[in-house]
């Protein structure tokens, strides 16, 4: 009985079953990711708000590339790390959190 298929192991054809090759991608709008795309639209949206869609969509690939730049293949939640850092503590209204500049904590 000749083989179809030339991938045969123990019985079973090979082709039947298909694997994803891609599991961990994230998912994408177009040709980026989320988080890349609300920091592209957002000065894009706000330059068309006020009458300057040059300057919003100059402003908006600048922030995209210096996005990237920053995040340099690491995940969004690194950069939320960075803000949560860097910027003043009621930004993002965490009230279970302490401040981030309080390295030492006695408890």
């Amino acid at each position: 009985m000749p083989l179809r298929s030339s991938r045969f192991i123990r019985g079973l054809l090979m082709d039947e079953y298909r694997i994803p090759k891609h599991l961990d991608d994230p998912e994408l709008i177009g040709f980026w990711t989320l988080d890349e795309f609300i920091v592209m639209v957002t000065p894009f949206a706000i330059g068309i708000v006020t009458q300057h869609i040059v300057i919003g969509l100059l402003v908006a690939v600048a922030s995209w590339f210096g996005y990237r730049k920053v995040r340099a293949g690491r995940s969004m939640n690194w950069v939320l790390h960075l803000a949560y850092w860097h910027l003043p503590g009621g930004f993002f209204g965490l009230k279970a959190a302490p401040p981030s500049h309080l390295r030492v904590m006695a408890g």
